[in-house]
């Protein structure tokens, strides 16, 4: 699981520091670069609702599998060269990513329900150790090994295929669930507090993948070379993995969670809108305040997906509709930032829609974390 987590960021991570020598390179416009940064996000949403069907159909374990080896391929294609083989295998490959992430909550339910706190925030620490790997390594590496943009983000297949031969025993082993497979019955759909948690999962997510998009390009624009800005955002990511690990933890051990959301909220708040426009000098401390708090609030997210759930089923459910519908409208996020720095030609009007998503991410969290579970 831990390995299966680990390749569930790089390909979105590693496109951010590429993206100024893209646009170079291919004369990408700006509305394109923006989408080149959001339908990956989008797609995370449109296909993690697939993700069900494909549970019913060959069980969660083969589902991983399936997606693993769909991830590697999408990494594949999106290094052959050009803009539209760039677009088809970042979109293939963010279809994978969703779908796998839709599964892992049910699975965390059924196989370590007694742990589901600590085997959450362990997968979320290497999630987000994952995606420090992709911010940080893929341009240091490309020039180690002289490599154009293309081969530096093939290279991301090889863990995907490595992910994919650990899980192998585990999709053969396990048999088709019969039980947990039944459909979903729909009142899920009218609860408010999947909504909720919805909405969180969605707005914390939208957090993140406007600093995977636009952190490095916005560090590049206030003076740091490519490599330096790569490296900050890469501490960023790596810190991540320090509150995705001790929130889940000790978040789960209490059944209200409201407290957790008023930290992890308000350190990106700061952490970022610093990065935008606050001093330079301070930008590594800002830099270390974002990631402690995007990896505190996508792991407080996953974290709510399973105790808002009774059991394995209804964790299935919210985790497809949370992710499903949440990474849907996350991909307004870094789109609308792209916007907004065209449009002004600089990093305070994001600033000022990043703090807008802060405070929407709070709000529906303080919901989301009251001790109640969602009926299916």
């Amino acid at each position: 699981m831990m390995l299966v987590a680990f390749n569930l960021r790089p390909a979105l991570s590693s496109v951010g520091p590429l993206l100024p020598g893209i646009r170079a390179e291919t004369g990408l416009s700006g509305a394109l670069a923006g989408a080149l940064v959001t339908v990956p996000v989008l797609c995370l949403g449109v296909f993690g609702r697939l993700a069900p069907l494909l549970v019913r159909r060959i069980g969660p374990d083969a589902g991983v599998l399936a997606a693993l080896l769909v991830l590697a391929l999408g990494l594949g294609v999106r290094g052959l060269g050009g803009l539209p083989l760039l677009f088809l295998g970042s979109v293939i490959a963010a279809a994978a990513i969703g779908i796998v992430g839709v599964i892992l909550p049910g699975i965390v339910k059924r196989d370590f329900s007694d742990r589901a706190g600590l085997m959450t925030g362990l997968y979320t620490a290497l999630l987000c150790l994952g995606a420090a790997a992709g911010a940080g390594f893929t341009v240091p590496v490309r020039h180690a090994l002289g490599l154009g943009w293309e081969g530096a983000l093939m290279l991301w297949a090889a863990p995907a295929l490595v992910a994919a031969a650990a899980w192998l025993p585990f999709a053969r082993n396990r048999e088709k669930p019969a039980g947990s497979a039944a459909r979903p019955s729909g009142a899920l759909w009218r609860d408010p507090l999947a909504w909720q948690v919805t909405a969180f999962m969605g707005l914390q997510s939208s957090l993140a993948y406007i600093v995977f998009g636009w952190l490095p390009a916005a560090l590049v624009d206030r003076g740091y070379d490519i490599v330096t800005a790569g490296l900050v955002a890469s501490v960023s990511a790596l810190a991540q993995g320090v509150l995705a690990l001790v929130v889940p933890t000790l978040a789960a051990r209490r059944p209200d969670q409201r407290p957790w959301v008023v930290l992890v909220v308000s350190l990106p708040l700061v952490g970022f809108i610093g990065l935008l426009v606050g001093p330079l000098p301070l930008a590594w401390g800002f830099a270390l305040l974002l990631g402690l708090g995007l990896g505190g609030c996508f792991g407080l997210a996953l974290t709510l997906i399973v105790l808002r759930a009774g059991d394995p089923r209804a964790a299935a459910e919210l985790s497809a509709m949370a992710q499903g519908v949440g990474y849907c409208g996350a991909a307004l996020g870094p789109f609308l930032v792209g916007i907004a720095h065209e449009w002004s030609g600089g990093w305070g009007l994001p600033a000022a829609l990043y703090g807008a998503v802060c405070l929407s991410a709070g709000s529906f969290g303080l919901l989301a974390a009251r001790n109640r579970t969602v009926r299916i």
